[in-house]
Order: structure tokens, then C-alpha cells, then sequence
């Protein structure tokens, strides 16, 4: 079986009270197969390189 990993934002209420104490209110997470894994990332090219370590974990070279 093949698993899916996307890259989500999440926006607001969403973003974790830590990153919002920042300032910060967008962040984004990686998801695989529907479910949120690790940390949430200030910065979509911080979340590109987790999903790509994810399908490299997998024994995939790259995302769909």
C-alpha cells in the first residue's frame, strides 16, 4: 500500500499557541495518509523538506 504525504497550512485558531505567541498565524503540517505528523513548520519549504524526508523513509523520491 502506498501512503499518501501531503503538506497542509493551517490558518488561525489552527496554528499551535506557541507559534501564535510569535506572531505567527498561518503554519504548516505534514500529513500522512490524512494524519498529522511531527511539528508543526513556520515555513512551507521547512514542511516540503519533512515530506520529502517522509517519502524518502517510505521509498519514495518524490511528492505527487
Amino acid at each position: 500500500m502506498n501512503s499518501r504525504v501531503d503538506v497542509a497550512v493551517m490558518i488561525g485558531t489552527g496554528v499551535p499557541q506557541s507559534m501564535q505567541a510569535s506572531g505567527n498565524r498561518v503554519c504548516w503540517v505534514v500529513l500522512v495518509d490524512g494524519e498529522r505528523r511531527g511539528t508543526a513548520f513556520a515555513s512551507r519549504a521547512e514542511a516540503l523538506e519533512c515530506q520529502a524526508a517522509w517519502l524518502a523513509q517510505l521509498g519514495r523520491c518524490s511528492a505527487a
